[in-house]
């Protein structure tokens, strides 16, 4: 396979990166990511990068606290993340927030002790800066101009684009918090299964997992802000692609979709080149303005399709994108859900057969419905309480045959507890925090962090 600084000479190229990402199933991995808000505890503001208690402050914190393994991760002069030594990274966010990218695991009792282990490293750094951190799916409280911005060069670029292309670029950037999981393919026909059917179940997750019920200090009227947030970014590299619901879907469509996203940026070393809006087919041309003559390179096709944002990503795995961040324990959910439905063969073709006569408008319409009524919103027609009894359902039987036992001989379907606690009670977890908001809080907003810090 060509390494990143290989020429683009020939768009084969590219979907023979994207087959190269098949793997034999014993090879499977699963990744986590999940971010969280930082938040000074004395007045619950959102932290800057600067200053004895910032961001910056804390990421080399987090390296003392890691120990020798942690490696620093610099854009010029500021550190804006850093590789654990364990195989993830933390990265930081736009408007602060910090991500654990974990790394690929064998097993749902390998990631969910990565996530512990990250969260107990960021709880002894936080405590001694004074700083919270807030599993939720959408700033609850501050303004997106209350919100300072962190100094990565492609945030900068972002940042002048996103007005010009939607309405809530900007809050998705800075107010916006998630949980993914990114999954393996064995072959083409398996990662079309796979899309397909994750796509198009995507607003189950959504439901699910909606914990963002407010925005600028009260109720926003809807269970997951933040998913709302997503419907108007920018509707050119967001969203549902069509595509990935064609018979004939695989790897060329989907490097035809890539490549009609607009460009944001070209990295040369620790500088971001503004190109935002223009062609990648052009570039590969050798004709985007600025650059005539010269072919891409694969780390620049590679940092384009970073910044694709559909509810579920291919590079070389597949990326579930449609939930809220949330606890503790629906950071171990969510992996788990999307493990027991793509890595069974049996609960896979029962999640495929729920989700066959599903299409792309019933996806995008669902993403609204979901987004304001969660576990009550609509489906291609069907009721979402419905069908995500049905999928967790097929998940732990998928679990369950994957048989894979920790110490204690408990096997990974006890990772998807948070999820049948949220379909017997049928409450989101937004619903919880609003009962709480109007009742025992009395309406203030900054019960939130207090009861949602980790």
């Amino acid at each position: 396979m060509a390494d990143h600084n290989t020429f683009i000479t020939d768009p084969q190229q590219l979907v023979d990166w994207v087959a190269a990402g098949a793997k034999p199933k014993h090879a499977w991995r699963i990744g986590t990511e999940h971010e969280k808000f930082l938040f000074h505890r004395d007045d619950f503001r959102p932290v800057a990068y600067e200053g004895d208690s910032g961001v910056a402050a804390l990421l080399q914190g987090l390296c003392t606290e890691i120990g020798d393994k942690a490696t620093p991760i610099m854009e010029k002069d500021n550190i804006i993340g850093l590789k654990d030594g364990d195989g993830g990274s933390v990265t930081l966010e736009p408007g602060g927030q910090l991500e654990l990218s974990g790394a690929p695991l064998v097993n749902l009792h390998q990631t969910c002790a990565e996530t512990g282990r990250h969260l107990r490293h960021m709880r002894a750094v936080t405590a001694a800066f004074g700083v919270g951190m807030l599993g939720i799916g959408y700033q609850p409280k501050w303004r997106r101009q209350d919100i300072p911005w962190m100094p990565k060069g492609r945030y900068k670029i972002m940042r002048e684009y996103m007005p010009k292309v939607g309405k809530f670029g900007l809050d998705m950037m800075l107010r916006s918090c998630t949980v993914q999981v990114n999954l393996d393919y064995s072959d083409e026909t398996d990662m079309r299964r796979k899309f397909r059917t994750s796509l198009a179940l995507q607003p189950i997750a959504t439901a699910l997992f909606a914990n963002s019920p407010f925005r600028d200090g009260a109720p926003s009227g809807l269970l997951s802000t933040r998913a709302e947030a997503w419907t108007d970014t920018d509707n050119a590299r967001c969203g549902v692609p069509d595509c990935v619901f064609d018979p004939a879907f695989g790897y060329q469509q989907w490097i035809d979709y890539i490549l009609d996203v607009p460009m944001y940026f070209l990295h040369r070393g620790d500088d971001y080149i503004d190109v935002a809006g223009q062609s990648f087919h052009d570039y590969l041309a050798a004709r985007l303005a600025g650059f005539e003559g010269e072919p891409p390179l694969m780390a620049d096709f590679e940092d384009h399709i970073t910044t694709a944002f559909p509810e579920v990503r291919l590079k070389q795995f597949l990326e579930m994108r449609g939930a809220d961040s949330g606890s503790w324990a629906t950071i171990c959910a969510l992996p788990a859900l999307w493990v027991g439905l793509l890595y069974d063969d049996e609960a896979l073709a029962a999640a495929e057969h729920l989700a066959k006569d599903i299409t792309a408008d019933d996806v995008m319409n669902a993403r609204l419905s979901v987004a304001k009524d969660g576990l009550g919103g609509r489906l291609a027609g069907r009721d979402v309480y419905d069908i995500a009894a049905q999928l967790l359902t097929i998940a732990t039987a998928g679990l369950r045959r994957r048989a894979i036992c920790d110490d204690g001989g408990n096997d990974e379907t006890g990772f998807l507890q948070p999820l049948k606690t949220i379909i017997e009670a049928r409450k989101t977890p937004s619903e919880i925090m609003l009962d709480l908001y109007h009742n025992n809080w009395g309406g203030d907003i900054d019960q939130v962090f207090t009861s949602n810090q980790y």
